[in-house]
């Protein structure tokens, strides 16, 4: 049994009451938080476990992102200034059409490892085509909770060269979930991923749903109202709106998670609220591909889930739960007025409204006894940061002000996976210096 006690100066618990605690500890046993109680009731001189002392630091929840794609951090700064169909034609798909698994790999590794030193603890990633098996080897040995899955291509008008066929599809994606659904006891879920509507046929799009209902628990995760040109092309193609396509095969439920949704009308938010769809917000990526801005004081005020997600880092160049916190926010205030979209609120949209959306906030999202411990110790002590200690400067603080340099430690399932700031899984000088070497192997092979 493995004994961890924190304690911090305070806890964001976003509990249901959105409890902050001070004077008190967290007890950890093994993967879970056995007792949040105050510090007093603890015996410290006689406690057999670790203790981490640490009474300038404010412990918050895991944040949770709903919407990444790992296999394309190793092309930051590669397709800048493109919108999404240029992205994709030009850049993006040449690019992933290209990794091997060593360059699939070390974009994993860089990945996560910007994730879990920025405060991330839980994923929704999409996959690409080829090689899905690294990816998976790489979540499970960072710690990192993640859903994953296959990108799923059998339709590219955009790339023809970066696709396969229908039946390949399905059954590469049916034996991944066979083997990663539910492993590391049940850290690593499987997220079915066609990547969207113009690059999936209408069979692979059904038929992928109808397979991930053999595994409770997983999601469906795919692309949706992201960018006008897409969706008028969709319009073409179906004779619908894309969110209204989906419905009308049956595969918008409460295990569906679209990414976007940037582009929608009052019959598919209808549609989002009835059939009880996840919407991830990615409001750099939204930004930088100048996509639009997604209506998620709508979503929030219809009962739709919203969460975050930073997107891949070629549409973002940042990977931080922070950055999407912070745009998140100050994007819906010219719209609605300054008191919406409030720290508090998006502070539970990073956390336990991520947990919500993926169906596993009886686990994690919040701290809470019986839940698992993925927990983040932030420094919130520096000059740029509020100097008055009231729990509405705090959420504050936390939302407007911290940045990824305020992360000191990260555990995931009990296990500290940052530490002092640095990775206990990865040396961020071997991962620049391979990064650099695969980048310029990938570079050729994608003739760019």
């Amino acid at each position: 049994m493995n004994k961890t006690l924190i304690i911090p100066k305070q806890i964001v618990t976003a509990d249901i009451n959105n409890s902050i605690l001070t004077s008190s500890a967290v007890e950890i046993i093994n993967d879970k938080i056995n007792k949040i109680a105050p510090l007093t009731d603890f015996d410290l001189t006689n406690y057999t476990g670790k203790v981490l002392n640490l009474p300038e630091l404010t412990l918050i929840p895991g944040f949770i992102q709903t919407h990444i794609h790992l296999c394309q951090t190793l092309f930051r700064g590669l397709a800048d200034d493109l919108e999404l169909l240029d992205w994709l034609q030009l850049r993006i798909f040449p690019l992933e059409n290209s990794h091997s698994k060593e360059s699939l790999r070390i974009a994993a590794q860089l990945g996560i490892h910007e994730l879990q030193t920025g405060g991330t603890t839980t994923i929704l990633d999409m996959g690409t085509l080829r090689h899905q098996e690294v990816i998976f080897e790489e979540l499970i040995n960072s710690g990192m909770r993640a859903f994953a899955g296959k990108c799923m291509i059998d339709d590219n008008d955009l790339y023809p060269e970066f696709k396969s066929d229908l039946k390949s599809e399905l059954s590469y994606t049916y034996e991944l979930a066979k083997s990663y659904h539910n492993i590391c006891n049940g850290r690593i879920k499987y997220g079915f991923a066609p990547r969207f509507v113009l690059s999936c046929s209408e069979n692979l799009l059904i038929d992928t749903k109808e397979m991930s209902r053999e595994f409770s628990g997983s999601m469906y995760h795919t692309h949706s109202s992201e960018n006008k040109s897409e969706i008028a092309e969709v319009r073409r193609r179906t004779g619908k709106e894309n969110i209204a396509y989906f419905d009308s095969i049956n595969i918008l439920d409460d295990r569906t998670i679209l990414a976007h949704c940037i582009h929608v009308n009052e019959e598919e938010i209808a549609l989002l609220k009835s059939r009880k769809g996840r919407v991830t917000h990615c409001p750099s990526s939204n930004l930088k591909l100048a996509s639009g801005i997604a209506p998620i004081f709508r979503y929030m005020n219809e009962g739709i889930s919203v969460s975050l997600g930073a997107d891949g880092a070629p549409c973002n160049n940042n990977l931080s739960a922070f950055m999407e916190l912070r745009l998140a926010a100050l994007l819906q205030k010219p719209f609605h007025g300054p008191r919406v979209c409030d720290a508090k609120r998006m502070f539970r949209m990073a956390t336990i409204d991520g947990a919500e959306a993926l169906h596993i906030d009886s686990i994690t999202g919040s701290i809470e006894a019986g839940k698992k411990a993925d927990l983040v110790l932030l420094d919130l002590n520096a000059p740029y940061f509020p100097l008055t200690d009231s729990d509405e400067s705090l959420y504050s603080k936390i939302v407007y002000s911290a940045q990824t340099d305020t992360v000191r430690y990260v555990m995931i399932d009990g296990e500290l996976v940052v530490e002092n700031s640095v990775s206990t899984k990865y040396s961020a000088k071997d991962l620049v210096s391979t990064g650099k070497e695969e980048l310029a192997k990938i570079s050729l092979r994608a003739n760019l």
